[in-house]
């Protein structure tokens, strides 16, 4: 037996392929060149910076409050409203006029249209000018 002909005991291992596509990333194993290999490189990705600011939920949403405001005209309080009677959101929810939106009271804003003729007193709305003017002309007072 000659040296040429010595076999070792166990087979060796089989150097790994790289290089040549497949799972390894984008350089393969063999690093990268160009502006990405010199010193000082700036390249940060900027957008990711605005990413990371958005809220993260499914679905498209509006980002503005919403405004659970409701309108009623005088016209209506003329009909369902009597003279020294308060008008609030308890009593127009009571009287049927308005409804909860989401389980909750809203705001009432009272405007102008219709004439009105009725002493009554408004608390905790909101009034048009037009509304005001009317409610006052004709002997209402606002809290």
């Amino acid at each position: 037996m000659q040296i040429n002909e010595l076999k070792p005991k166990n087979k060796q291992k089989r150097a790994k392929r790289i290089g040549r596509g497949g799972k390894k990333g984008t350089y393969s194993g063999r690093g990268g060149k160009g502006q990405t290999a010199r010193a000082g490189r700036k390249m940060a990705p900027v957008i990711r910076e605005l990413i990371k600011r958005y809220p993260k939920l499914k679905g498209y949403r509006r980002f503005v409050l919403e405004d659970n405001t409701v309108a009623v005209n005088l016209e209506t309080l003329e009909k369902n409203f009597n003279n020294g009677d308060t008008v609030s959101p308890e009593n127009l929810l009571s009287k049927g006029i308005i409804r909860n939106i989401k389980g909750k009271k809203p705001a009432v804003k009272i405007l102008g249209m219709g004439k009105f003729t009725k002493k009554v007193e408004v608390s905790n709305c909101k009034l048009s000018k037009s509304a005001k003017e009317a409610i006052e002309k004709a002997g209402g007072t606002i809290k």
